[in-house]
Formats: C-alpha cells, structure tokens, sequence
C-alpha cells in the first residue's frame, strides 16, 4: 500500500514538473514576443527619424536659392527630408489670416479616404512639425496652380503617411484651403523611388493643380513613395 502510495506521489510530482515546465516555457515565448514588439517599434521610431538626421547635413534650401517657374524658392534640394531644420524661406505662408495647430501655422487640411487620412497641413517641414503632421516641402501652396509636395512620416502604425502604399491610381484626395475651398485630386501616378530624386518635385504641370505626396517606404526609409495626383 505504502509502495503504490510513492509510486502515485512520484508520478504526480512528475506531472506536476512537466506542467511547471511548460508554463515556464510559455512565458518565455511570450516575454519572447513582448521583447520583439519592444525592439520593433524602437527601430520603426529610428528609421523614420533618420531621414531627419540626414536633413540636418545639407542647407540647400537655404543657400544658393533660385526662383522657379511658380514662384517658389528652392535651392540644390535632394529630396524631401534632407534640409529638415531650417527651411524658412520656401515655407507657404497662408495669404489671409493665420491659424494653428499645436503651435505650427496650418494652411489647410489633406484627407484621403482610401487610408482614413484626415490632417491638417501645416506650413513648415521641420523636425518637430513632421512629428506633429503633414506639412508642405516645396511648391505655389494649397489648391494653387503647379505641384505642391507634401510629406510626412511613415511611422508603420498607420499614422499620418503609414499607409499610403494602399494609396491606387484613382483614388481620390481631398484638400482644403483656408479661404474654405475644398478641391478632389484624382491620383494618376503611384511608385517607388531613391531619396536622391526631385524630380517630381520641379515637374511642369502646365498650370493645373497637382499635388504629390511623398512618404519613406516600410522597409527602406532611404526610400521614398512617391503619389501624384491632379485636381479633378
């Protein structure tokens, strides 16, 4: 009796064991996965800052400055993110009044259906206005003859310009001036490109309003998508 009591204290204890085990384990896979979340979303937040970084190695947009065609000053720029930290002069400002949004002035508003997108567009690029909103880079300015570019962060979440991968030749954007003037762009235009190419940003829409949205790729941040659309 004593014998066959062991032996069940045994295997109960052994059973007891693997259980414990098994739940280590399960905890492990599951601080596993935690801990790769973690360093995800670290390394998200570093990728869509580096283009910053490299932003404050140039100045082009502040020296040697040229007059384009649509009026808009822009000097030997490379590509949308480069000179972030001091981009003053080819800063849009609104023609009547002024209005803000967390301290940035705003000269409009960007919704896109397709990706949920509903923002306001604020005048400056600058490290802190990026990390707020969409802002304008380079052009005559909202709902204006010419190409307006305007970028923003791809932070992989869905936030500002996350999602603008899904963004298809025929979509629809919205743009909303401050005089209230609400303008639909059909896109025409969708690919993929390297951060040393503007040219997108110079191009000759032989006076129609167009704008161009401009955004890093999820696995490249040296990468750009790149979006045209023209006002319907």
């Amino acid at each position: 009796m004593s014998s066959r009591f062991s032996m069940m204290n045994s295997k109960h204890s052994k059973i007891m064991t693997i259980i414990l085990i098994v739940v280590i384990v399960a905890i492990l896979i599951l601080l596993g996965f935690w801990a790769y979340d973690v360093y995800k979303e670290y390394n998200t937040f570093e990728d869509t800052e580096q283009p910053v970084e490299e932003f404050q190695h140039q100045s082009g947009m502040t020296n040697n400055n040229t007059q384009t065609e649509n009026n808009t000053i822009m000097g030997n720029v490379t590509n949308p993110y480069d000179n972030i930290g001091s981009v003053s002069e080819n800063v849009i400002q609104p023609s009547s009044g002024v209005q803000t949004y967390k301290g940035f002035v705003k000269v409009g508003r960007i919704e896109i259906p397709k990706t949920n997108v509903d923002l306001p567009v604020l005048a400056e690029v600058t490290k802190e206005s990026i990390e707020t909103s969409v802002a304008i880079l380079y052009g005559p300015g909202l709902n204006k003859p010419g190409n307006t570019v305007i970028v923003g962060h791809n932070y992989r979440n869905g936030m500002f310009f996350s999602d603008n991968k899904k963004i298809a030749i025929g979509d629809k954007i919205y743009i909303t001036d401050l005089e209230g003037k609400r303008v639909t762009y059909i896109v025409y235009n969708t690919y993929e490109t390297t951060a040393e190419d503007s040219d997108y940003m110079t191009r000759d829409t032989n006076g129609a309003m167009e704008i161009s949205l401009s955004t890093c790729t999820d696995y490249d941040s040296s990468r750009r998508i790149i979006i045209w659309a023209k006002a319907e």
